[in-house]
């Protein structure tokens, strides 16, 4: 089945300094796909430049094709048609995405109108069903309130309306819950998952939470340094992690159940991207780095159907895990 949405070789750079490097990713319709990893390993700037969202000063490369169109090089026009209405974003902060000085109202009637050519009392009645569907109780008189008049939960749930908007096949949310509490947090992931259902999009969730990321996505992407080091299925890669990296990650969350362990902290920090390591970008921070893990950067290969890995010692890191598991 062709993808939905197909990454090759995604490559960007700010002033001559590479922070994504060589990205590939698909996303099949109606999936979820999860992105995790570290603050700088190019999480969100992979879908921002996707979408053509990122500043001038940015060089990229490589190829972004979205029901077999591609993206990067495309028209503004076209550009323009497919943000919010085939692809759209929810932003890590929703209320500096809001106009502060416009109603809700204005707001969500103009991406009607934009995106599916609503006027007059149509798109009036578009934006109550919106705001009704998210769970802004009182919706008609809401839409006439300004943005700082809601709470964080509710100016999330505005922008998934706004997301909406356009009828999109594919919904990428930022770090959705950043900032909200968890019973926030838990209401606002069930309203997407129940949206991505209802209007059978796929969605792109980009988070920190490893938790979230397991009980809301088919397929997860862990990112280092400007690249993916494994993807596979949720539910493997949280029983069975391969790369180093996602080892680490994994090994920092507390057990729910069974006996209480010592938490694993993963030594360093993610590397400077204008002072990148030579080889695999992990290697300073891997406790099972070889000579040769500094020689060249492992490139993203299968190790099995559905799931691919970029490291050297992928075999003999697998065979680490499951003597800890067995101890």
């Amino acid at each position: 089945m062709a993808a939905l949405v197909n990454i090759r070789d995604l490559r960007v750079a700010f002033s001559g300094v590479p922070v994504l490097r060589g990205v590939d990713l698909t996303l099949q319709k109606g999936e979820a796909v999860g992105l995790v990893g570290e603050s700088g390993s190019g999480k969100s700037v992979t879908w921002l430049s996707a979408v053509g969202l990122l500043p001038r000063q940015a060089t990229v490369s490589g190829s972004v094709r979205l029901d077999g169109r591609e993206l990067l090089g495309a028209p503004a026009s076209e550009l323009d048609q497919v943000r919010g209405g085939r692809i759209a974003m929810i932003f890590q902060d929703p209320a500096s995405a809001l106009n502060p000085v416009l109603t809700i109202r204005k707001q969500l009637c103009e991406a009607l109108a934009l995106h599916r050519d609503l006027q007059g009392n149509s798109v009036k009645a578009e934006a109550r069903r919106l705001l009704d569907l998210v769970g802004i109780p009182d919706a008609g008189r809401r839409l006439e309130a300004y943005p700082h008049e809601f709470s964080g939960g509710q100016v999330q749930r505005i922008m998934i309306a706004m997301a909406l908007a356009g009828n999109p096949d594919v919904l990428i949310a930022d770090e959705p819950t950043t900032a909200l509490d968890a019973t926030i947090q838990a209401q606002i992931l069930e309203l997407l998952s129940s949206i991505r259902r209802e209007f059978a999009m796929a969605m792109v969730l980009i988070s920190h939470d490893l938790g979230v990321v397991a009980e809301n996505c088919d397929r997860v992407a862990v990112m280092y340094a400007g690249r993916i080091v494994e993807q596979a299925p949720a539910n493997q890669l949280f029983a069975d992690p391969v790369h180093p990296y996602a080892q680490g990650l994994i090994g920092a969350l507390p057990p729910l159940d069974g006996p209480r362990r010592r938490l694993t902290a993963i030594p360093g920090t993610v590397p400077d991207p204008a002072k990148m390591p030579d080889g695999c970008a992990f290697a300073p921070r891997c406790a099972m780095a070889a000579e040769a893990c500094s020689l060249a950067a492992p490139p993203l290969a299968p190790i099995a159907n559905d799931r691919v890995v970029a490291c050297i010692r992928a075999e003999a890191s697998r065979r680490a895990l499951l003597g800890i598991a067995a101890e």
